[in-house]
């Protein structure tokens, strides 16, 4: 009885302890202070061990088709090298200032294709990993992880390639120099804008007289389902006058939306 009793009282003090630490502020969770070594600890031993069980026998579809492995190429430099890099980018403006810091992808990493399909569809909490199956179809997320096999052994220049295709291949152009269609009809939206100007030379848009550059994150704020924000500017300003195939046209702009 006096066992229980203390186990009861231990529990208590417990919870008392645990609600006067939560309560008090005392935590700094600002991301610009580092984890202790235990909180550290505890939250990537939980993160590991959650994808290892959610992933449980998920089947790995072939992720060596070069087109997949290209496309791959495509949404990874949109929407992924901002916070993982690319060969020849060694920081942007926004890793810097994540905690924890992403991991660098152009580096061999511990994860299998299972389950980096899981990590980039659910994304991972609290972390600034987002779950990019909330936007994009799993075809279009297997073509990422085909991408991430070959990316620890790509030179820039090799990556470039892939993302580029033609720069180099003029058979992939039309007669006027646009790119032909590559046959598919998804849009992986963009975060190049984040990427630091001094390392990849992207130039800043409309000068405002400032020498700082605060990157862009303008292609992430179109809606998956109305499009982008200057399409939707542009359907609510439409004049009430308009009549119903004036309206279709608007969506026959050859944009995916």
């Amino acid at each position: 009885m006096r066992l229980l009793l203390g186990a009861i009282l231990a529990l208590i003090v417990l919870a008392v302890g645990t609600a006067a630490f939560v309560y008090s502020g005392i935590y700094n969770v600002a991301a610009s202070n580092d984890h202790t070594a235990i909180g550290k600890w505890t939250l990537h031993t939980t993160m590991h061990n959650s994808v290892k069980a959610a992933v449980g026998d998920m089947t790995v579809p072939d992720l060596s088709d070069n087109d997949m492995i290209q496309q791959g190429a495509s949404a990874y430099d949109s929407l992924c090298a901002a916070c993982h890099l690319k060969p020849g980018l060694k920081d942007t403006v926004l890793r810097a200032g994540l905690n924890p810091m992403p991991p660098n992808l152009t580096e061999q990493g511990h994860w299998g294709p299972a389950e980096q399909f899981w990590i980039v569809k659910h994304g991972i909490k609290m972390t600034g990993m987002p779950a990019w199956g909330a936007t994009h179809e799993d075809e279009e997320l297997w073509e990422m992880v085909a991408f991430l096999k070959t990316l620890p052994e790509l030179s820039e220049q090799e990556y470039n390639a892939l993302i580029r295709p033609n720069e180099t291949s003029s058979s992939r152009q039309t007669g006027n120099g646009h790119a032909q269609d590559d046959g598919h009809d998804h849009d992986h939206g963009d975060m190049s804008g984040m990427i630091d100007s001094s390392t990849n030379e992207v130039e800043a848009s409309n000068d405002d007289g400032h020498d700082h550059d605060h990157g862009e994150m303008n292609g992430m704020m179109g809606s998956p389902e109305s499009g982008t924000t200057e399409e939707i500017s542009s359907s609510e300003s439409t004049p009430p006058d308009r009549n119903e195939a004036e309206l279709d046209d608007h969506y026959a702009d050859g944009h995916a939306h």
